[in-house]
């Protein structure tokens, strides 16, 4: 029993060793494949024009979990009227859930980091501008796949 004690009790340490390490240097997602903390220079001046993202092809999103833990993503993102949009037809993905249960994201573009707030799209003309203005930069053959709903939200300061 007390082997079995301080096997948990080390194994406990040494997952509590690398979240603290993985804290301190992130974990950045890649690609399809998802990460924890996001890093980068975290952006003090207020953004008014979101455009500078046009040229700008992807960039991460991390949301809070549940259990505590970031969970980010590599993500589009649009801007449309000044103000910049991420959106989701992939409804199976975690982070949208994470959205609705705490709206406070982290944005990173290029390599600085946004703390911000995303709020649902609900004006069906903003979202189609929106949808419109990512088929553009993104040269899509069609703004959304014929039978796929696309859920589109806001990034307001946080």
């Amino acid at each position: 029993m007390k082997t079995a004690g301080k096997l948990l009790g080390v194994v406990v340490l040494v997952l509590l060793c690398a979240l603290v390490a993985l804290r301190v240097s992130g974990l950045n997602p890649h690609d399809r494949i998802p990460g924890l903390w996001l890093t980068g220079t975290l952006a003090t001046v207020p953004v008014t024009d979101w455009s500078f993202t046009d040229k700008i092809e992807t960039g991460a999103l991390q949301t809070n979990t549940w259990y505590l833990l970031p969970h980010s993503v590599t993500t589009w993102f649009t801007a449309y009227n000044g103000r910049l949009y991420l959106d989701t037809y992939n409804t199976a993905e975690q982070w949208p859930r994470n959205v609705a249960r705490d709206p406070h994201v982290r944005l990173k573009i290029g390599n600085q980091l946004f703390d911000r707030t995303l709020v649902l799209v609900t004006d069906p003309a903003e979202r189609e501008g929106v949808i419109q203005a990512r088929a553009k930069k993104y040269k899509l053959p069609q703004p959304v796949p014929a039978g796929v709903s696309m859920t589109v939200y806001r990034v307001t300061p946080d």
